[in-house]
């Protein structure tokens, strides 16, 4: 299959999930991830505001915000910045995808970013990850060297292989449901 075959068949496979059992199985992947080691000891982590066809994260973010340094990625025409978030105060619609937003000062020390959760169109099982096309998330992952990339999906995103070029960056882990 090619990359246009994968996001047509997984966007199919997700409009089959009612959101009330896209929330379940989000809660179990969130629990998932807040239970390892790596989450654990990370004091800065990059989450994300979810859409409706990914993981959800909306409550993990509100549950870890005043224990952990939570950032957000906003989107800056190609690229993602980084911003805090510090509750539901802060948060607005992002001006191309309508995605929430943190606003306040962008963070620039990438290089603290110590756990980088992912979501993804689909994964397989070796860590790759594809993503919408538009590379925003490859950009960045490139530039945290130092942070443990861990991709969240449901677990009918996974696959033996997917499509892969050079500029895709593996994950470390993939957690499913």
């Amino acid at each position: 299959m090619d990359k246009k075959e994968v996001r047509t068949m997984m966007r199919e496979r997700k409009r089959a999930v009612p959101p009330e059992e896209k929330l379940r199985r989000s809660r179990v992947i969130q629990q998932r991830l807040e239970e390892t080691p790596q989450f654990k000891a990370a004091h800065v982590v990059l989450l994300y505001w979810s859409m409706a066809d990914e993981v959800q994260t909306h409550e993990m973010v509100e549950r870890w915000y005043r224990e952990k340094v939570v950032l957000l990625p906003c989107v800056d025409g190609d690229d993602l910045r980084l911003r805090q978030y510090t509750g539901p105060e802060c948060m607005v619609s992002g001006e191309q995808f309508g995605i929430g937003e943190p606003t306040g000062e962008e963070w620039t020390d990438l290089g603290a970013v110590q756990l980088i959760a992912v979501p993804g169109v689909a994964f397989d099982r070796e860590g790759n990850r594809m993503g919408r096309g538009r590379g925003f998330y490859d950009r960045l992952l490139k530039s945290t060297p130092n942070a443990v990339k861990i991709g969240l999906a449901y677990d009918f995103q996974m696959m033996d292989t997917i499509p892969t070029e050079p500029h895709d960056v593996r994950m470390n882990l993939v957690i499913t449901d």
